[in-house]
């Protein structure tokens, strides 16, 4: 009888446990030790377009929603000035889209040093609502540059 209780209670135990949700893995980006990184890090709020944040195991990471629909890098290659990706600007905060992972929008802060890489799950959320939740952190690394208009750039 002892045998089957601690089977029993073994089960019971492993199965609550499975219903935790797991740190969500990740790659640290190439600069992700850099100080003003850990500045984004420390402001990233607890939740971004209502999805609550989750564990990460990477230095200078963040990700929200189970699953996880939202993704966070910082320290990220800065962006060629010269970029033709479309600029979005957002709360201040100038981004680049890559369409390359549609459906999936791909978007990497356009002139900050070091640069952040968000990666939102458009089948569970708005990338603008996403965007516009992680302005303040984001706004912890200073502005050095920011997108243009081409016509602006014509003579």
């Amino acid at each position: 009888m002892k045998t089957t209780t601690g089977f029993a209670l073994t089960v019971t135990l492993v199965a609550a446990l499975a219903g935790c949700t797991p740190t969500v893995v990740l790659d640290p980006a190439v600069d992700a030790i850099n100080a003003r990184c850990a500045s984004v890090i420390v402001n990233l709020p607890e939740s971004v377009a209502d999805l609550s944040i989750r564990e990460t195991n990477a230095q200078a990471t963040g990700a929200w929603g189970n699953p996880a629909a939202v993704l966070l890098r910082c320290g990220v290659p800065v962006p060629d000035p010269t970029s033709t990706l479309q600029c979005v600007t957002v709360d201040g905060i100038d981004w680049l889209r890559d369409p390359s992972g549609d459906p999936s929008f791909v978007f990497t802060t356009y002139g900050r040093d070091p640069a952040t890489e968000v990666i939102v799950d458009s089948n569970q959320t708005s990338g603008l609502a996403v965007l516009t939740d992680l302005s303040n952190a984001i706004a912890a690394v200073p502005a050095t540059g920011e997108c243009l208009d081409p016509l602006d750039t014509t003579e």
